[in-house]
């Protein structure tokens, strides 16, 4: 019998619908991704013996100051010459080439001076460019590490480095670490949400992939191009069986489920299908509310901006308030020349921040002051950056790119990122670059590095955070990682 002729499930009088009706009629949409990521993982949910320690089954190695996180991912690169790491020392040097034989020599017209002001903010004096006031004014509230690094230059590589710690696609992501070391606070939302107001984003679902996981540790994946609730969330309430019947649907699955369970112990994989039943039920009763930001009031969108960018990061703001505990937020914009990774600024860098900066800049200080206005900036942890910098030195010269200004081509040994809240001393720099922005010299901070203070502030030792895979144990930080204790209020 196929599922539009079954009979009503509320009739007294039907034949009993089988395990397969059932499922075809539990739910549909957005709210079975879950049932579909653990079917996605048959036959790698099954976590082997000794699969290492999770501050989850044994507690937080010490106290946490962050319960969530926020990523404000600025794929494509910003320039940290034009937005925290000032070099007044360019405009000696203007014109002139690297000597460095790290980089390739005659790329444009030489060291590229940025011709923006830096004004010192807070009550420390933190340097922050004209280009972002809004940030600017949460300063006392961020730490600018102005001495990032990572391995390679490259969008691909650098964006897997950022997110999963390898430069190839075969490990988890973030997200999953957390969700799989820490768990979800909401029953009913997925415990990791990635917002992307495009459809195309570079390296895409390997981003925010549970990799070796299991599957129920995979990022939730969320359009936000257009921010209507049944586009956000299509088919999330079934529109033939209403929810209590539907409850009683799911409670008769779970009895049978638990029956067939108990002739087959430890049977991990069933669990995550009990589970992920449970989450696409859940969320029926609370996404519809949790992803709508019209219910917020006017004056607070007027706040964040209208744009792809705002509209993400007020509902970031949404879900991290309810109980996910890992939120990731791409930057997208349709109309720039690289529209899947913005900040990519190989030709008129200067406009390409004069645009982007300000999107970027009004949104991420909205959300640093809505957290902070709800109380929740003290234990949500927000990360701004991209997978790497920019040069300091142009690309390429402006005769080759008519009607375009000079661009900076991708720099990976010596960019800036920033945290805000989560246990994170605010109002300073750490870290410098040389004189000329090229390389990290002073206390250096790897991706690692970043990881590994990451998982701190969320009370978890990056080195017993791991999983059984392969014959080894595996972790975000593989064999690396330092811990920045002097950015931990």
């Amino acid at each position: 019998m196929t599922p539009d002729r079954m009979p009503p499930s509320h009739s007294p009088h039907h034949l009993p619908v089988s395990r397969r009706q059932l499922l075809a009629t539990l739910g549909s949409g957005f709210g079975l991704l879950g049932l579909a990521g653990a079917l996605q993982g048959a036959g790698k949910l099954n976590v082997p013996a000794g699969a290492g320690n999770t501050a989850a089954s044994n507690g937080l190695h010490f106290p946490a100051k962050a319960k969530r996180v926020i990523f404000l991912c600025m794929n494509g690169g910003p320039s940290h010459v034009d937005t925290f790491d000032p070099k007044p020392v360019l405009r000696k040097y203007a014109g002139k080439q690297p000597s460095d034989t790290l980089f390739l020599k005659n790329k444009g017209n030489g060291f590229l001076p940025s011709p923006f002001h830096f004004f010192r903010k807070g009550e420390n004096g933190v340097p922050v460019s004209e280009l972002l006031p809004g940030i600017g004014s949460c300063i006392d509230d961020i730490c600018v590490l102005r001495s990032m690094h990572t391995d390679v230059p490259n969008h691909e590589p650098g964006l897997l480095m950022m997110h999963s710690g390898h430069l190839q696609p075969v490990r988890p992501s973030f997200g999953s670490w957390l969700l799989y070391g820490l768990g979800n606070e909401n029953a009913n939302l997925p415990g990791y949400v990635v917002l992307r107001p495009g459809p195309q984003i570079v390296v895409g679902p390997r981003l925010w992939s549970q990799g070796f996981l299991p599957a129920k540790f995979q990022g939730t994946s969320v359009l936000t191009t257009d921010m209507a609730v049944d586009k956000l969330i299509g088919n999330i309430k079934n529109p033939h069986v209403s929810p209590s019947d539907q409850r009683e649907q799911l409670a008769l699955l779970h009895a049978l489920n638990r029956k067939h369970q108990k002739q087959r112990q430890n049977d991990q994989q069933l669990d995550a299908e009990i589970q992920a039943m449970e989450l696409a039920f859940g969320m029926q009763t609370q996404a519809a509310e949790a992803f709508d930001i019209s219910r917020e009031p006017a004056r607070v969108r007027e706040a964040y901006g209208k744009t792809d960018f705002s509209n993400s990061c007020l509902l970031a703001r949404r879900l991290v308030e309810r109980g996910v505990r890992c939120v990731q937020v791409y930057y997208v914009r349709d109309h720039s020349w690289a529209p899947f990774q913005p900040w990519d600024a190989h030709r008129d860098n200067d406009n390409m921040h004069r645009e982007l900066c300000a999107d970027a800049d009004r949104a991420t200080a909205a959300l640093l002051s809505d957290l902070k206005l709800r109380g929740l900036l003290d234990d949500t942890l927000v990360v701004w950056g991209g997978e790497f910098g920019r040069t300091p030195y142009s690309e390429l010269s402006e005769k080759k790119k008519k009607g375009y200004g000079p661009g900076r081509d991708h720099h990976h040994s010596g960019f800036s990122m920033f945290l805000a809240g989560g246990g994170v001393r605010g109002g300073i720099g750490y870290g410098e670059t040389d004189e000329l922005g090229m390389n990290a010299v002073e206390n250096p901070v790897h991706v690692h590095d970043l990881h590994a203070t990451m998982l701190h502030l969320m009370g978890i030792d990056h080195e017993k955070l791991t999983y059984h895979y392969s014959g080894r144990d595996f972790r975000l930080t593989d064999v690396h990682g330092h811990v920045l204790h002097d950015i931990i209020a």
